[in-house]
């Protein structure tokens, strides 16, 4: 038992310590199968069903979500139901990724019986070769024997952060194989904020209806006054005779425009020209940079020079993109 602070912290330490030292030892160990896994992969034109047991198959779920996310369909199958009735999911162009750190997991004999006779080929992530894991497998990636980081080299730690590791480097290479881009990441994760950050401003668009405040650029004094109340955004828009965007009118503009000496019989001198404009097919992501960095407001969207839209930090930010 530990009864101190120093005790706890030594303990974490030589836990971390004992991890580091097992994924150096991963590292050193990755030779050429680690390609053949990623040819197989990239040469199978289904999915990659990831099976493990255990802590092998709470890590395999996480595997499974990492590739899945990132350019390579992938799903978990526990191998207990695939026993059961779920092997159906074991098709061919499937390659089954099995882990079992041991290589001895009995629940796995089935499914590596089934992949056999059917053709699929089998990724094992193992340290025993000659465990039946080591055996049954197409392609192996053999990690290395290390200590648990549990003081009773019982429970997974090391091993369970080495396949952790491993798993993370096929995802990645298959990315990179594959020429995933963060907006491909970005697709696959619209409710994240990445994702949000990536929509293009005519996405964000498509999903609103809000008024858009304009008048035209020989608008009355009390023609701007009242489109401005209307609009409750704190500003109008300018366009001319053809339609096109020219200019914005803002709160402060409008309390120009009442000084005595101030011209105001039209909008097109009340207004700012130009102003801070977006495109309908830049980044969300652009508009919060430009916003904040500009300390503004609000921004209108133009397509062909015309306004199509506006967009308005305060909504931004309810709506989870800052």
């Amino acid at each position: 038992m530990t009864d101190s602070a120093e005790d706890d912290l030594a303990i974490a330490r030589e836990v971390i310590s004992i991890e580091r030292d097992a994924l150096g030892a991963l590292t050193d160990s990755l030779g050429a199968s680690f390609k053949d896994a990623i040819d197989l992969i990239l040469a199978q034109p289904g999915y990659v069903i990831i099976a493990g047991v255990g802590k092998s198959g709470h890590i395999g779920q996480k595997i499974a979500a990492s590739l899945a996310s990132t350019g390579t369909p992938a799903f978990f199958l526990h191998p207990t139901e695939a026993s059961h009735g779920d092997l159906g999911m074991v098709v061919p162009g499937a390659v089954v990724l099995a882990i079992s750190y041991s290589g001895e997991s009995n629940e796995l004999i089935d499914l590596l019986r089934f992949c056999r006779g059917a053709g699929v080929p089998v990724i094992g992530m193992t340290r025993s070769e000659t465990s039946r894991l080591g055996r049954g497998s197409d392609v192996l990636l053999q990690m290395p024997v290390h200590q648990e980081a549990c003081p009773n080299g019982l429970a997974p730690t090391s091993s369970t952060t080495m396949t952790l590791a491993l798993g993370d480097a096929l995802a990645v290479a298959l990315m990179a194989r594959r020429g995933f881009s963060r907006e491909d990441f970005g697709s696959r994760h619209p409710g994240g904020k990445l994702g949000k950050s990536l929509h293009t401003i005519a996405d964000y668009l498509a999903d609103r209806d809000d008024f858009l405040p304009l008048v035209s650029d020989d608008s009355s004094f009390e023609t701007v006054v009242q489109a401005i109340a209307e609009g409750r955004q704190g500003c109008v828009g300018v366009v001319d005779t053809a339609g096109h965007y020219v200019g914005i009118i803002t709160d402060g503009d409008l309390r120009r425009a009442m000084a005595p000496d101030a011209k105001r019989d039209r909008a097109d001198q009340m207004m700012t020209p130009g102003g801070t404009t977006f495109l309908a097919h830049e980044k969300i992501a652009l508009v919060v940079d430009t916003l904040t960095r500009l300390r503004i407001s609000n921004g209108f969207v133009l397509q062909d020079a015309r306004p199509i839209g506006m967009i308005h930090i305060k909504d931004l930010l309810a709506e989870g993109y800052l």
